[in-house]
């Protein structure tokens, strides 16, 4: 008998139990229910309050789509990027408004071309912007670094490239001029036979060497022929996959093949073969000593105190001011051949360098309309051609709702943006009728910068905060190689063979940046 009731007595016990855990969790149940809802309930409120004291409008323009959760837009954005004008095809999502809504699997985002929201963005409203899926999508080729950082780690990357970056600004320009002189040699030999010559390849070449000289203490032709081929295939491999990996964004994983894995370790040992040379540099002569050949790598190292780290803030900075700057000669280039006029002008100013002494920085100063014609490569081809962030939270954006999309947009935090300074810059209520002509004669009296704004309406190297750090470091680069190929090279034109189209119809090639498609061809002789 009493051998059943503890029987009896057990299973009451554990009835209750079980009651007591249903009531628990229906009360956690319940209670998350009530939280969510008032704390959304609460968020609308001020998003309604927000909206009232800005006076703030949706953004009406939109892309349109026919397929569900809008998937025939996500077919059309990346038709358009693996295009050969992938810019152009874009023409159809921000030529529609200045600023455009777009609806994505039931998310929320913007298309802009405004100026004052680029401005917003990149400068007065910095801080309320995060760069997203970027890390995930550039950190197996340059792991961790300035251009994937947020917040606290993005300010102290920042702080101690620019001060690197400071000092380099200081030097004079003679360590330009060896990687000039083989640049003009290694053309002068292509052009043995009189034929066509595609500068594109040099260009890449010249740019990698200046670039790993400054960052690695020694230049990329240090090495031999057959190391030199690999590393550049690999560069240029890893460099397109983060391209496409970039463009998936947050689904960046979904790109990664054997062969792009392979290439982003072979660029990676490659970098971190010089940075483990120049700390076992420093450790055999002595830090001050070692500065002096390998002044970047231990400047990191003293800060840092890791080889990783070291390596890979190199990369974040090599590719940057590699492929920044041979776009900016490729297209340069490009457009010179193509307008004779604008050539012989440059060719007339550039003629009063001396080719018997190194060019200095005073001199390229003076060289106002070789100026005029990067400020114009530029424009038309900017380093950063599209660009994203994402708000970190609850913010305005200064125009793009109501009927004329002149009023306030409220973004909340999650929101994306996207900005295309390619269309941006082509915009006639900036640039005139002719914004779709290379025309360097435009910049010339002043005018027009002080209407565009420098990091608004004009965006050459990024804007704000986030202002590309070797913008004067690139543009010296590029000033001295223009030099001596005019002077080298004084009959240099476009072949008979070549047909000369109209801006924007050309092949693009978009990785990181963008190239011309069908290289720089042209006549030397």
């Amino acid at each position: 008998m009493s051998s059943a009731r503890f029987v009896s007595d057990n299973k009451e016990s554990h009835a209750n139990s079980m009651i007591n855990v249903r009531d628990i969790a229906f009360t956690l149940i319940v209670g998350l229910g009530l939280y969510i809802y008032f704390r959304r309930r609460s968020q609308t409120k001020y998003h309604d309050t927000l909206e009232k004291q800005y006076h703030c409008k949706p953004v009406l323009a939109s892309v349109p789509y026919k397929w569900p959760l809008a998937l025939d837009i996500l077919k059309r954005q990346f038709d358009a990027l693996f295009s050969d004008h992938a810019f152009e095809r874009l023409n159809e999502s921000f030529g529609i408004a200045k600023t455009v809504r777009i609806d994505l699997f039931g998310a929320r985002g913007h298309f802009t071309t405004d100026p004052e929201n680029v401005e917003a963005i990149l400068s007065t409203h910095f801080e309320d912007y995060n760069l997203g899926s970027r890390r995930l999508a550039t950190f197996p080729l340059l792991g961790e670094g300035i251009f994937g950082q947020d917040g606290l780690a993005w300010k102290r990357s920042r702080e101690l490239i620019r001060r690197l970056f400071v000092r380099v600004q200081k030097r004079n320009l003679q360590g330009f001029a060896p990687h000039v002189n083989e640049l003009v040699s290694t053309v002068r030999d292509a052009d043995a036979g009189g034929e066509t010559v595609d500068l594109k390849p040099f260009f890449f070449e010249y740019t990698l060497n200046t670039t790993t000289e400054l960052l690695f203490g020694e230049p990329h032709n240090s090495l031999s022929k057959e190391e030199r081929d690999a590393v550049r295939e690999n560069f240029d491999y890893a460099a397109f996959g983060i391209g496409i990996r970039v463009r998936l964004a947050d689904l960046a994983w979904l790109y990664n093949p054997v062969k792009y894995r392979q290439a982003c370790k072979a660029v990676r040992d490659w970098a971190s073969f010089f940075a483990s040379k120049a700390i076992k540099f420093k450790d055999e002569v002595g830090e001050e000593e070692a500065s002096e050949k390998y002044s970047f790598i231990i400047d990191l190292w003293k800060e840092m105190r890791d080889e990783d780290l070291v390596r890979d803030q190199l990369l974040h900075i090599l590719v940057a001011g590699r492929d920044s700057t041979a776009d900016l000669l490729c297209w340069t280039l490009f457009h010179l051949v193509r307008n004779p006029e604008v050539l012989e002008r440059l060719i007339v100013e550039v003629s009063v360098v001396s080719l018997n002494s190194d060019i200095t920085r005073e001199q390229i100063q003076k060289l106002s309309f070789l100026r005029c014609c990067l400020n114009e490569t530029l424009r038309l081809y900017p380093t950063l051609p599209l660009n994203v962030r994402f708000a970190n939270k609850t913010t305005i954006m200064p125009r793009g709702g109501g009927e004329d999309g002149q009023d306030p947009v409220l973004l909340q935090k999650g929101d994306g943006i996207a900005w295309s300074v390619y269309h941006l810059h082509r915009l006639e209520s900036i640039y005139g009728p002719d914004s779709r002509v290379y025309r360097p004669e435009r910049w010339e009296s002043g005018e027009l910068m002080k209407k565009a704004r420098l990091g608004a309406g004009f965006v050459d190297f990024n804007g704000g905060p986030r202002t590309f750090l070797g913008k004067d470091f690139a543009l010296m680069e590029a000033s001295y190689a223009i030099i001596r190929i005019l002077q080298a090279f004084p009959n240099i034109r476009l072949p008979p063979e070549i047909s000369n189209e109209p801006v924007g119809v050309e092949r693009q090639n978009y990785t990181i940046g963008l190239a011309p498609g069908d290289g720089v061809k042209v006549l030397l002789s």
